[in-house]
């Protein structure tokens, strides 16, 4: 998966990459009504599908052509709440072995405060036609 592949959920959320490596994965967005819950801020929802969209993409190309990965646990806290203005949302990896990685995504505002760290653990699936399907 690409940062071009993600999909159209994540056209929805307006995710704008602006680096997309092995080490580091980063990109902005807006809060903006169509994201906010009932109170008027970013619905938490957002934040995580943030934090699993740039985990998922920076493990992935990590991974490169060798296979796929799929997020297993995506837990993501909130520490400052938002309505409008622009985010930036940084992936870094903690751990990458053989079978999963574990990524960390930091999310702050426009005067750099943190807004949400999520982590999310991947499970790194071989590109291997004899494994069985169960």
């Amino acid at each position: 998966m690409s940062a071009n592949d993600a999909g159209q959920f994540v056209s929805y959320l307006g995710l704008g990459f602006t680096r997309v490596e092995k080490d580091a994965v980063v990109a902005s967005w807006t809060a903006r009504p169509e994201l906010h819950q009932p109170y008027g801020i970013v619905h938490g929802g957002a934040h995580c599908a943030v934090v699993e969209t740039l985990a998922s993409v920076g493990a992935a190309t990590w991974l490169g052509g060798s296979g796929k990965v799929v997020g297993v646990n995506n837990n993501t806290d909130f520490y400052r709440a938002v309505s409008e203005g622009e985010l930036v949302s940084t992936a870094t990896p903690l751990h990458r072995g053989r079978l999963q990685q574990v990524w960390m995504v930091e999310t702050h505002d426009a005067d750099g405060r943190l807004v949400s760290r999520g982590q999310v653990r991947l499970q790194n699936l071989a590109d291997d036609a004899s494994r069985p399907n169960p």
